[in-house]
């Protein structure tokens, strides 16, 4: 796994986790917002753009991530964040070491497995995936993504290196990923964050989430789409970053 980082080493560390098929980007606004105050490390999750290795799975992800913390950061951190992909490896990593984190910032994150969309991957990519590296189609699709002007250049550049094969497993690990028991044992401070107009799916999972995390607090921001808060509110999410460490 590589790693992004962003201020001093000798700072307070937070670890962002970005979403699936995006790539350290997501949390560039954040990072800038954040260094001055903080050690902020974004890694680039296994199988996507800059990356060292294929994706295998969430949990082979989250051991990578807390392996490195155990080696360069003292076993735990005071936050970890993650937008979906991202915030099932935050999950993950809550459920494999429970105290990871004093706090976890979870968004967009599924936690309730959908067989259809599963079963459907596979074929639907092997019909579009060439169309990725069309710039005409990647517009398309970063349009109904809702992100930010200034990020397509990024999208494009780093969506276009992501293997055939590589797409399709995160793509599964996401869509088959389900709520483990462990994680409702953890020690962290949990805190979810979820768009009014992401699907259904998405929101009765952060439902799920508040309801069998101890103590778990649910936001729900109005308007929002998946992935709004941390890719186009860079600034907002920060003041959440900084109420939920009591800055």
């Amino acid at each position: 796994m590589k790693w992004i980082e962003y201020g001093a080493t000798d700072k307070e560390p937070i670890v962002l986790l970005h979403g699936g098929g995006l790539c350290w980007w997501n949390y560039a606004e954040e990072a800038e917002l954040l260094k001055n105050d903080h050690h902020v490390i974004l890694p680039i999750l296994d199988g996507h753009a800059g990356s060292d290795r294929p994706f295998t799975s969430i949990e082979d992800n989250a051991a990578e991530i807390i392996a490195y913390v155990d080696r360069r950061l003292g076993g735990s951190v005071p936050l970890i964040g993650g937008l979906s992909l991202g915030g099932q490896i935050l999950l993950e990593m809550l459920a494999q070491r429970r105290d990871i984190c004093r706090y976890a910032l979870i968004e967009s994150a599924m936690a309730i497995p959908s067989r259809l969309t599963h079963a459907l991957i596979a074929p639907a990519f092997g019909c579009s995936y060439g169309l990725i590296r069309r710039k005409w189609f990647a517009k398309l699709q970063f349009q109904s993504l809702r992100i930010k002007p200034s990020l397509f250049d990024a999208y494009y550049r780093d969506t276009s290196r992501i293997s055939k094969a590589d797409m399709i497993a995160f793509m599964k690990a996401n869509t088959s990923n389900a709520l483990k028991e462990s994680v409702c044992r953890c020690g962290a401070e949990i805190h979810l964050f979820v768009g009014s107009k992401e699907t259904p799916g998405i929101r009765r999972s952060a439902e799920l989430l508040r309801d069998r995390l101890p103590g778990a607090s649910l936001t729900v921001l109005p308007g929002y789409h998946h992935g709004d808060f941390s890719i186009n509110h860079g600034a907002e999410y920060v003041q959440a970053v900084q109420k939920i460490l009591g800055r």
